[in-house]
């Protein structure tokens, strides 16, 4: 069975306006994730991203990157353009890493592409535990709360996909990549947004809106997301040190 990563990205954050350039030891955030990706040897890379500027920082730093519509919603509808494009019938999963997580495990994508094969899962993802108060009350670390506990040996349904709550009982810390077997992926993206992916800004939320389940494994460790400012000068500071 085969695995295509793809990795959607663009320029225009809300947040943090032309962060998938910043530079952290010299290369940039984009280039780092595509880096751990390629890593993790489970299959091809691409870089899905609206910006030509993005795809010249990563080839520039040896990756491979597709142009893809600027009129994109959510980042599955990038990968689901770019998977596309590229005519690819021999590929039975589609991983979707976030690009802006440039510290993401390599061990905790080899983890979600096996537990994904051996479990026939439609949809996966991964979660870390909670090791401070501030995240559950922190919006920008979105949590998911699983049907029981997430040990390593496990890879359990999710129930909900939150940010903020009281409530800390099988309550983890989401980070930012899914897998989605192919057939999936382009049921996923028939449906049209649910009221519940755009209340709260988390398009998972499409998928058990429409009965689709989502598996959550258990992560080595909760990487950090640049969403801001701040994060960006944390990880920066975290990696440069390494």
């Amino acid at each position: 069975m085969k695995t295509l990563i793809i990795i959607p990205s663009r320029l225009a954050a809300t947040r943090l306006p032309g962060k998938p350039l910043l530079k952290i030891d010299g290369i940039s955030i984009i280039s780092h994730v595509f880096k751990r990706a390629e890593s993790a040897n489970i299959g091809e890379v691409i870089v899905a991203t609206e910006d030509q500027e993005i795809i010249d920082d990563v080839k520039s730093n040896g990756g491979n990157a597709i142009l893809t519509s600027k009129n994109h919603k959510t980042g599955t509808d990038r990968i689901y353009e770019a998977f596309k494009k590229l005519h690819r019938n021999d590929i039975n999963f589609v991983m979707n890493i976030q690009g802006d997580e440039p510290e993401i495990d390599i061990n905790d994508i080899k983890n979600l592409d096996n537990k994904m094969k051996a479990n026939n899962s439609k949809i996966g993802t991964l979660a870390a535990k909670i090791s401070s108060n501030e995240v559950y009350k922190n919006k920008n670390i979105v949590k998911v709360k699983v049907k029981g506990k997430l040990d390593r040996n496990l890879f359990p349904f999710a129930e909900d996909f939150i940010r903020i709550t009281k409530n800390k009982e099988n309550i983890y810390h989401h980070l930012g990549i899914y897998c989605y077997e192919t057939e999936t992926l382009n049921k996923f993206i028939s449906f049209d947004q649910s009221k519940n992916e755009l209340k709260h800004s988390l398009e998972q939320l499409r998928a058990l809106d429409n009965n689709i389940n989502i598996n959550v494994g258990l992560a080595n460790s909760s990487s950090i997301g640049v969403d801001t400012e701040e994060d960006y000068l944390a990880i920066k500071k975290i990696m440069e040190y390494k």
